[in-house]
């Protein structure tokens, strides 16, 4: 299985949720771009989180220096990103790969976040509470669908908020993963404990 882990747009909490996701399934991990942070990177931060010993951390596909769009970040490193050049790693294991910021973040002047999704993904959304997030989730949601790509889960992060989880379950019909609590911090054994609690419905995917 294949999932790809995205976000209604920046700090959602797609890293925890990939951090779970992949200690659920002790599968391995993928950033295809990181940009900015190197030296505590995305990668860094999940693989610190995990504790079982099966899961790999792949090499990212472009590293790129500055805390940016993709787009910016590369040109600041005087290049352009080329899908082509951003390729999967081969793997048997389950595969988590997350994206950068929301699905129409720009890589480059023509293909965007969701353009590195493929066929074979099953998509998850982690969707922070916030004033306009209903409306980040849909549009999202709404995004995917136009592109034919079905959402296989959402999973809910920060305090819970049943108003707004209620519509966009209903409007949506997609399926609820979990919810994240907003913990005071997050180390393996917290990563653990909602790894337990998300493992049957990530497996049912």
């Amino acid at each position: 299985m294949k999932l790809f882990i995205t976000g209604i747009g920046t700090d959602v909490g797609k890293t925890i949720a990939s951090a779970i996701v992949t200690e659920a399934l002790e599968a391995d991990y993928w950033k295809p771009i990181q940009a900015g942070d190197l030296e505590h990177s995305d990668t860094h931060k999940v693989k610190t989180y995990c504790s079982n010993q099966k899961s790999q951390f792949h090499p990212n596909a472009y590293a790129l220096n500055t805390p940016a769009s993709p787009h910016w970040a590369a040109a600041m490193d005087g290049i352009t990103l080329d899908l082509n050049q951003i390729i999967e790693p081969i793997t048997s294991n389950h595969l988590v790969i997350e994206g950068a910021g929301g699905v129409l973040v720009p890589l480059n002047d023509v293909d965007c976040i969701i353009d590195l999704i493929k066929k074979d993904y099953k998509v998850i959304i982690v969707s922070r509470h916030y004033l306009g997030s209903i409306n980040h989730t849909l549009l999202t949601i709404e995004a995917l669908k136009n592109r034919k790509i079905k959402v296989a889960g959402i999973i809910f992060s920060g305090d819970e908020n049943k108003a707004t989880e209620e519509i966009i379950l209903n409007k949506t019909n997609v399926k609820c993963i979990g919810r994240i609590d907003n913990e005071p911090y997050f180390d393996a054994n917290v990563i653990a404990y909602y790894a337990d609690k998300f493992k049957e419905n990530l497996i049912n995917l």
